[in-house]
């Protein structure tokens, strides 16, 4: 039995450190607060940027998976310090460090998204995922460390709650046949990463020395835009056609003085303003993981839903 390591208990930290307690591995999750200890995970409360603190949570770890993500209004400050500690508990411990990415670094692009575009990004959340790459695969590169990225769009899916542009602001709402809000074009194509494939993708590049030293995307399905998204969601759900009301910048301008999530979006409007594809074949090509099909995607995430809801009102 191997012992991998969970930084973050969010929708992907969560969803990576079940499916690998499921697949026989021990696994230790460290958060800020600590967790009750559930079957096959042991939870442990530590702050992941004291790095002599992470070293002694990762001792033993054959994968240390980074899930973890400072407060979305301070990654430019904050993510610095958790990569550092990161890299420093994956060198001083000898284990493999797979860092969840997103899609931000390359910035706007024209086309769909591969893993060998520039990251371009000059907006401060851009710059800041792609600095902590950037340094991380120079470790690796220097032989200090061995890393992998794993690069994935918007989640979806269970599991995906207040922070997910298909979740808690438009599931309950489309669950009840009412209208729902749409940051940017409603009709732009858009890649949507399903949660428990980006748990199956962290899992398998860990152990695939292949991998290492790269980024790759996530398995991914053809892009859908938000409208087809929210027609196959209340098709699922049987409440007939709902409608998706695009949030107007005048309104956004408003919600941004109360809500810094809302006030930090600006930055990535582009991607729902136009079409934000990424292109998952490199992976597909080389690893045994794929993407979900939509339908099975559509059906779990409305059961998933249902059942919260009918659980907590």
């Amino acid at each position: 039995m191997s012992l991998h390591v969970v930084l973050g208990f969010g929708p992907a930290g969560a969803a990576t450190a079940r499916l690998l307690a499921e697949e026989g591995h021990s696994v230790r999750v460290v958060t800020k607060s600590g967790r009750s200890a559930e079957p096959g995970i042991e939870h442990i409360a530590s702050d992941a940027t004291d790095s002599t603190r992470l070293i002694e949570a990762a001792r033993g770890a054959d994968a240390i998976y980074c899930c973890a993500a400072p407060p979305y209004h301070r990654w430019a400050s904050a993510w610095p310090p958790l990569a550092s500690s990161v890299r420093a508990a994956a060198e001083a411990t000898g284990a493999v460090l797979v860092m969840l990415g997103n899609l931000y670094g390359y910035g706007p692009v024209d086309g769909p998204m591969t893993e060998e575009l520039p990251l371009a990004a000059t907006g401060p959340k851009g710059r800041a995922r792609a600095t902590v790459w950037e340094q991380t695969r120079e470790l690796h590169e220097q032989g200090r460390i061995r890393a992998v990225e794993v690069r994935a769009s918007d989640f979806f899916g269970p599991g995906v709650t207040d922070g997910g542009h298909l979740a808690a602001r438009v599931m309950p709402r489309l669950l009840r046949g009412k209208p729902v809000s749409a940051l940017g074009d409603p009709q732009a194509p858009h890649s949507w990463s399903y949660l428990p494939d980006v748990a199956r993708a962290l899992a398998e590049v860990a152990c695939e020395e292949r991998a290492w030293g790269r980024a790759w995307h996530v398995p991914t399905q053809p892009a859908l835009s938000t409208r087809e998204m929210v027609d196959r969601l209340a098709a699922e759900a049987g409440t007939g056609p709902v409608a998706v009301r695009r949030l107007s910048p005048a309104v956004l301008g408003v919600v941004s003085v109360f809500s810094p999530l809302i006030r930090e979006l600006k930055e990535i409007r582009y991607q729902f303003d136009r079409p934000f594809i990424a292109d998952s074949s490199a992976y597909e090509a080389t690893f045994a993981v794929r993407a979900t099909p939509v339908d099975e995607q559509i059906r779990a995430t409305v059961a998933w839903w249902r059942e919260r809801l009918a659980t907590t009102g």
